[in-house]
């Protein structure tokens, strides 16, 4: 049984500082929700690491809003349903399409430059959508522009207060509700932030797996310490797999965005054969679930560790143009993508599932919102449409703040939360070689393809390790670790427990989509285990 608490604490012995809004985590959800806030309340924002360091700032592709004329919220509707694969929530879809070209516009007013050709914004086109509706900047290097232009925002704002370097170890709740949480500073010491309402933006978890497009603080750490809280956790198996990072002896495996396919490179295998159309009527456009499988397929045919994307046929000046961050980092390595094919395979990279949220972005749990790739908002079902995670951060950091607006204010002079179970010792086995363990046990048997046998053996190796939520853990790493065990545990079960194949859940022992029985989703709750919700996407 996984603790309420990580560690043990009295709360009248602690430190107390108040605030109006905590926001934990510093992506778009975080930086944009923090300023849609700071308008008429204090800010408190923690990130574990800097300002700059989250999953938006490596996001390249782009974000995907209605702009052009031939397009329209309809068509986006259309094609963000079929990517989700019959699990996407209706309404959160409708307000996705519906709000987003607005919070396109406002990233706009807040000091983003997305590209423009003929003074029009730029529109490229991913796998799945039907139009050309991603906004792009410096080519590649869309997230990055994001985080610069809101931290600029955020940094220049009084009302918003920035912790860097500091970690929040568990939520506060009494009652049902949230009333803030349990920090630990840079030099070791904790204290209780308490606030009217605190929001997780704190990203996905694509460290769990030994190879992964994510940077290094993507440990799955909102979705823990949330499910530790008792907010109801949802689709956890649905992970996606990158289908294009390099793989390339000596460099890590930087994501090759999908905007390389969406403008005509092609996939070849280790014999230079292009090889989709044995697997998708939409080529390399296919969904990535498809895309991602197909490469695997090809590299087991073929008895190799990566395929080849090519994009070649195009212009030099076109490539280095539109794709600047790609072919800089590429050359870095000795590869030149306007005349070399680049090798690629899948990674981890994105979370479609998480904490579930109403259309508000509020939990279960009364003061306590989830934005961003934390949250479960029913927009993503089983497979997420490309780019349409950044536009989801910005609708959903909007409603989540006019909700808090109407909240009224904490009324708790006196706060008891206690978490006494006498833990004393350390953990024995180094957290590095822990952690290094639990990832290649997620590759193996939590992966791309996945089987009862596979999964049921990877759910017993993670429970080995189980023993780690009984020990006195002080260090961030620690707190880190368990926080990604807890994920693992609720990726390989809910896995273990959908008996289909879904978007990028694939099950090699059940290898057909079967709404009759599972077009539904897994809700994983401390106190209960997995409780089914039927979807409203009929």
């Amino acid at each position: 049984m996984i603790p309420q608490y990580l560690v043990d604490f009295d709360l009248r012995e602690l430190p107390t500082i108040k605030t109006d809004c905590i926001v934990i985590g510093s992506g778009i959800a975080g930086l944009f929700t923090a300023i849609k806030a700071s308008e008429d309340r204090h800010v408190i924002m923690i990130t574990k690491k800097s300002l700059m360091e989250s999953n938006t700032r490596y996001a390249q592709g782009g974000i995907a809003a209605v702009i052009a004329e031939d397009d329209s919220p309809a068509y986006h509707r259309q094609d963000t349903l079929m990517a989700g694969a019959g699990l996407c929530s209706s309404a959160a879809v409708d307000v996705l399409v519906n709000e987003g070209p607005g919070g396109v516009h406002e990233l706009i007013r807040l000091g983003t430059v997305f590209d423009k050709e003929d003074g029009i914004l730029a529109l490229t086109q991913e796998g799945a959508h039907s139009h050309r509706r991603i906004l792009h900047a410096n080519g590649d290097a869309t997230g990055f522009e994001i985080v610069r232009a809101l931290s600029e925002q955020v940094t220049e704002h009084d009302n918003i207060e920035v912790w860097d370097d500091h970690y929040v170890i568990d939520l506060v709740t009494e009652g049902g509700e949230c009333l803030g949480a349990l920090v630990q500073r840079p030099g070791g010491g904790r204290l209780f932030l308490q606030a009217d309402a605190t929001i997780l933006c704190s990203g996905g978890a694509g460290q769990l797996y030994r190879y992964t497009t994510n940077p290094e603080v993507a440990t799955g750490d909102g979705v823990a310490i949330a499910y530790r809280a008792g907010a109801h956790v949802r689709d956890m198996e649905f992970i996606q797999f990158h289908p294009t990072a390099l793989s390339y002896p000596g460099a890590p495996r930087f994501l090759i965005s999908e905007a390389v396919r969406g403008e005509g490179a092609v996939l070849r295998n280790i014999n230079g054969e292009r090889f989709m159309e044995r697997y998708h009527e939409l080529l390399e456009l296919a969904p990535r679930d498809i895309v991602a499988r197909a490469i695997v397929s090809e590299m087991e045919l073929t008895k190799s560790t990566f395929v080849y994307l090519d994009i070649t046929h195009e212009s030099a000046d076109m490539v280095k143009h539109r794709f600047p961050t790609i072919y800089e980092t590429c050359m870095g390595y000795g590869l030149d993508i306007t005349t070399d094919w680049i090798p690629v395979a899948p990674a981890a990279h994105y979370m479609m599932g998480g904490i579930k949220t109403d259309l508000n972005g509020e939990s279960n749990i009364s003061r306590l919102f989830a934005c961003g790739e934390v949250s479960s908002t029913g927009v993503h079902g089983a497979n997420r449409l490309a780019s349409n995670s950044l536009s989801e951060a910005i609708v959903f950091g909007r409603r989540i703040i006019e909700r808090i607006r109407k909240l009224p204010p904490l009324r708790r002079e006196t706060i008891s939360a206690v978490s006494q179970q006498g833990r004393v010792e350390s953990p024995t086995q180094a957290i590095v070689e822990r952690r290094l363990k639990l990832q290649k046990v997620m590759v193996r048997y939590a992966g791309l393809r996945r089987n009862e046998e596979m999964l049921s053996k990877g759910l017993e190796e993670l429970k080995r390790q189980l023993p780690i939520f009984a020990s006195a853990l002080t260090k961030r790493e620690e707190y880190e670790f368990a926080n990604m065990l807890t994920c693992c545990l609720l990726i390989t079960e809910s896995a273990l427990a959908r008996e289909e194949s879904r978007g990028a859940h694939y099950r090699e022992d059940y290898p057909l989509r079967n709404d009759a029985e599972w077009q539904k989703h897994l809700l994983q709750i401390r106190e209960l285990g997995i409780v089914e919700e039927l979807s409203d996407d009929v």
